[in-house]
């Protein structure tokens, strides 16, 4: 019996339908659950010899981790963590790239009840300063890779909480940074799950997040030790992992999803991870680690599938991969087909965000993907689409996405507990009995979700709402055009228009002719309205570590670029 059974009651495929799975999915856990104690420390006494992580670095170094590994090496985290005077409810900043340490890490913090906070490492000095003072951080565990330390110590004497420093690799090491990698080997592999006030309820904070901060600064996304059960649904019935196989998610463990896709649901499911510790993102290499180490299951954004897409992907024996994935942004048709045409395998995709686990998704066996929808609600989840005056939406109209959770206690497993540790700042978002994303969508007439774009890059133009996403999808089926960010651009008479940001693929230049018949294009594949007014041309499109197109950057810029244009018309005509 797989472990997640222990939680779920049942095996997931002794579900008949979705309908069956979704009616039937009750989660239950004990009042003190801790996923390092109840389910790695578990399967390392029962399935002690499982394959649990492959780490693979850039050199083509390998490490592998089975469960009774990962027991023992987090019981050594603990102690190390525990002698440098970390205790239950200290905030520990981990930046730790995709290195093992941060899996062996973050359990460790988990056994002592600690709060696990991500970052990434490309930080630069102010944003260590203000997550490390607005999140009360206590400690901080760095990588020696590249110049993280250097940077984080310019803002030495700024920060408020923090007592001390960890770093790995030992050349970084010093007088006032902690050899993290040397205090981890002196420390006993033994560790005794504590007892009474010492010991972690399900409810007390686990790990801490900031969000990418679209719009103002980062806001603080509080997770509580029942989070991992969310993932039940992400890893188990939406990867659709395999027992004994091995599961490739590409995300930077400065992400939450680094957890979505590369811990608690996959080992649920009792699949070993594969960690790819690459310096830069190269297709070619991507292909031949799954080639190479016979992946079972793959999950990675769709920006990434398209750039795959660009080599030679047949020649490659991808025959080991039953299922894929992708999260983080809509999915392009185009990319779809030409992934199935090529390997046969169709992509599943999923919707969520640090808040939540995988909430909405395409789940195999009971449902076949619908190339540009997002999928169903997933089990466990009630999911509705509602209006600014929060009723529900009909079929075909757009609104905002909301989950149901009437209280903290029967909210949905994997939910977040709170913004900033503020019942104010929560109830900017949860109120009304729903949690609401910030993301809009409609359904169509079979309920799949279709995403439209975050509340604040719908383009509101003469009184249409225009989503980035549909635009782009046409543009993409364009042979011209590689990568397509779709942007709201500032008019005076119409409110907004449709600017449309496009990298061309290999052989088209930019040209006043290109555009007029990319403008055509959208106008003759979509209603005429959607069609952009502005097309720019870019080498490469802004993105976040985790591969995420940053419309807002370009949105931003384009706003300062406006008011510029604006002050010096009126500087002439009041010349």
């Amino acid at each position: 019996m797989a472990i997640y059974e222990e939680y779920l009651g049942r095996d997931r495929d002794s579900f008949e339908s979705y309908e069956d799975c979704c009616k039937n999915y009750k989660l239950t856990w004990k009042a003190d659950f801790n996923f390092a104690y109840d389910v790695i420390d578990k399967l390392a006494e029962e399935k002690p010899d499982k394959l649990a992580l492959l780490y693979v670095a850039n050199d083509g170094t390998e490490k592998r981790f089975t469960f009774r590994d990962m027991m023992l090496w987090s019981n050594k985290a603990a102690n190390c963590l525990k002698k440098l005077g970390i205790k239950k409810g200290d905030r520990v900043l981990l930046v730790l790239r995709r290195s093992y340490l941060f899996w062996i890490t973050l359990l460790g913090m988990h056994k002592i009840g600690a709060i696990v906070v991500q970052a990434n490492d490309m930080l630069k000095t102010g944003e260590y300063i203000y997550r490390c003072n607005v999140g009360g951080i206590s400690a901080v565990i760095l990588t020696g890779h590249g110049k993280c330390t250097e940077i984080y110590d310019e803002g030495e004497g700024e920060y408020e909480y923090v007592r001390l420093k960890m770093v790995t690799e030992h050349k970084k090491a010093g007088e006032h940074w902690i050899d993290f990698e040397e205090e981890l080997e002196k420390a006993s592999d033994k560790w005794t799950r504590p007892t009474g006030k010492a010991n972690t309820k399900a409810t007390d904070p686990m790990m801490m997040c900031f969000s990418s901060g679209t719009t103002g600064y980062p806001k603080m996304i509080v997770h509580d030790f029942s989070y991992p059960l969310g993932h039940i649904a992400t890893g188990v019935f939406w990867h659709r992992v395999v027992d004994g196989g091995l599961h490739f998610t590409i995300s930077d463990t400065g992400w939450m999803k680094s957890v979505w896709g590369k811990l608690y649901g996959q080992w649920f499911g009792e699949s070993a991870i594969l960690v790819y510790d690459f310096e830069r993102f190269v297709p070619k290499d991507i292909l031949g680690v799954l080639e190479k180490y016979k992946v079972t299951t793959f999950c990675v954004p769709p920006t990434m599938y398209r750039f795959i897409l660009q080599e030679d992907v047949a020649s490659y024996d991808l025959s080991s991969i039953q299922h894929c994935c992708t999260a983080g942004e809509a999915l392009p048709s185009d990319v779809f087909l030409k992934w199935k045409e090529i390997t046969g395998l169709e992509i599943y995709e999923g919707f969520g965000q640090s808040e939540t686990p995988v909430c909405i998704g395409t789940f195999y066996p009971w449902n076949k993907p619908v190339p540009g929808s997002m999928g169903l609600p997933a089990p466990g989840f009630n999911i509705t689409v509602r209006d600014i005056d929060g009723d529900e939406c009909k079929q075909g109209i757009t609104g905002e996405v909301c989950i149901k959770a009437p209280t903290l206690a029967t909210r949905p497993r994997g939910l977040l507990c709170n913004y900033n540790w503020s019942k104010e700042d929560t109830k900017e978002k949860w109120y009304s009995g729903y949690y609401h994303t910030g993301d809009t969508a409609y359904r169509d007439e079979q309920g799949y979700f279709h995403y439209v774009g975050r509340n604040d890059d719908v383009i509101k133009s003469s009184g249409y709402r225009i989503g980035p996403f549909e635009v782009e999808s046409v543009l993409l089926e364009h042979p011209a055009v590689l990568e397509a960010a779709v942007t709201a651009y500032p008019h005076e008479t119409r409110g907004q228009i449709v600017k449309a940001n496009l990298v061309l693929r290999e052989g088209f230049k930019p040209s006043d002719e290109l555009t007029e018949e990319l403008q055509q294009y959208v106008k003759q594949n979509t209603a005429p309205y959607k069609y952009p007014r502005i097309v720019e041309y870019f080498d490469a499109l802004p993105k976040t570590f985790s591969g995420k197109i940053r419309r807002v950057e370009i949105r931003d810029r384009d706003i300062e670029k406006y008011k510029a244009e604006k002050r010096a018309l009126e500087k002439f005509t009041s010349d």
